[in-house]
Order: C-alpha cells, then sequence, then structure tokens
C-alpha cells in the first residue's frame, strides 16, 4: 500500500537554502521575519512545504532548479542487511517523494554516493572495515558532494559516539531501532505518516 496522494514534502531549512542558493541564516531569517512561511514541528524543527518556496522564490524573481520526479533520494549504509532491507522498503513505499538504495559497507557507500547522487545517507556508527565516522569524515573532505546530508544511527548511543559522529559532519545520531516517525521528520517528511507495508 502507498502513501495517500494529499500527504506532503517537506523541506528543511538547509534545503531551503541549496535551492534559493542562500546560506542556511538567510532562510532561518525570511521565516522568523514572517516573508517566508514555515511550519515547526513538535521538535521545534522549521519545515516548508515547497509550494511555498516556489511563492516566495517567484516574488523574489529567484529561479529554482527542479529535481527529478523521483524525489529525495536516500543512501542507506549499514552492514546489518535485515535492518536495511526494512529501511530500503520503508522508504521505497512513497513514489515520487523518495527513492532509496542500500550500500552494505562504507567502500560500497563511496562507489554508490558517486553513481546514485544521494541527498541524504543514512550512515550506521559501527560496520567492519571503514566505520560510519571514516565514511563520514570522507564524504565531507568531498567538495563536490560535502553539501551531501548525513543523518547517523546506531545501537551504540553514547555522549561520546553521538560527538564523535557530530563533529564528523552528521546532522542527528539517532539510536537503533530507528522509529519511523522520528526518522521521517529528519528526512523533512513529517507529514508523511505510518504507511503500511509488510
Amino acid at each position: 500500500m502507498t502513501a495517500k496522494a494529499d500527504e506532503k514534502i517537506y523541506l528543511t531549512p538547509g534545503e531551503v537554502a541549496d535551492l534559493l542558493m542562500v546560506s542556511p541564516a538567510a532562510v532561518r531569517r525570511w521565516a522568523s521575519d514572517g516573508e517566508l512561511k514555515a511550519l515547526t514541528t513538535p521538535g521545534g524543527h522549521r519545515r516548508f512545504l515547497p509550494e511555498d518556496v516556489d511563492n516566495f522564490a517567484r516574488k523574489r524573481n529567484i529561479v529554482i532548479e527542479k529535481k527529478d520526479k523521483q524525489g529525495l533520494r536516500v543512501l542507506i549504509v549499514d552492514d546489518d542487511k535485515q535492518f536495511s532491507g526494512y529501511l530500503l522498503k520503508m522508504l521505497n513505499k512513497y513514489p515520487g517523494k523518495m527513492v532509496a538504495e542500500l550500500a552494505n559497507d562504507g567502500f560500497e557507500a563511496g562507489i554508490k554516493v558517486n553513481d546514485f547522487k544521494p541527498d541524504v545517507v543514512l550512515l550506521d556508527l559501527m560496520m567492519p572495515g571503514m566505520d560510519g565516522f571514516k565514511v563520514c569524515e570522507k564524504l565531507k573532505k568531498n567538495n563536490a558532494i560535502k553539501k551531501l546530508r548525513v543523518i547517523a544511527m546506531t545501537g551504540y548511543m553514547s555522549d561520546s559516539n553521538v560527538e564523535k559522529i557530530m563533529a564528523a559532519g552528521a546532522e542527528v545520531c539517532l539510536p537503533k531501532p530507528v522509529d519511523r516517525q522520528v526518522l521521517l521528520d529528519c528526512l523533512g517528511m513529517n507529514n508523511v505518516k505510518s504507511a503500511k507495508f509488510v
């Protein structure tokens, strides 16, 4: 069963900044001043409807280059094949909103980032070979893709692990098993509610 047609995709401040080619600070200022319509999640994060961003851009004569119709491109990097398969199935249940692919380790992630060109990487911290910390550092050091969003996931939540991955460039670190609605919120799809899947 797919997501309902009236479910909407929301953009994060960083995504709006990329679309409008401005700094996230400018987006926050416009939202605070009421110039750019924003919604606030229960967690206190601003989210933006694409049509509101389009209207704002038109008023300011800003041309937005449209992305492909597949929606948000998400690369899942995790050596736990059962868990990554679950995430893949869940995220691909929203056609036109998200498309997801898998990488089973850090080395495969490097290849998939070049081929798949994701917008977001869901990155497990503890993997054999190249762990998530090293993967994140490598992604963020590559100037061509350093705007790539990284959402870390771990079954080993600790202050030191969270601090280390955030310092490497991740925007958030989620505990495993990942809460579906929290993940959708982090992806900017907090209004996409509980599509049923098996």
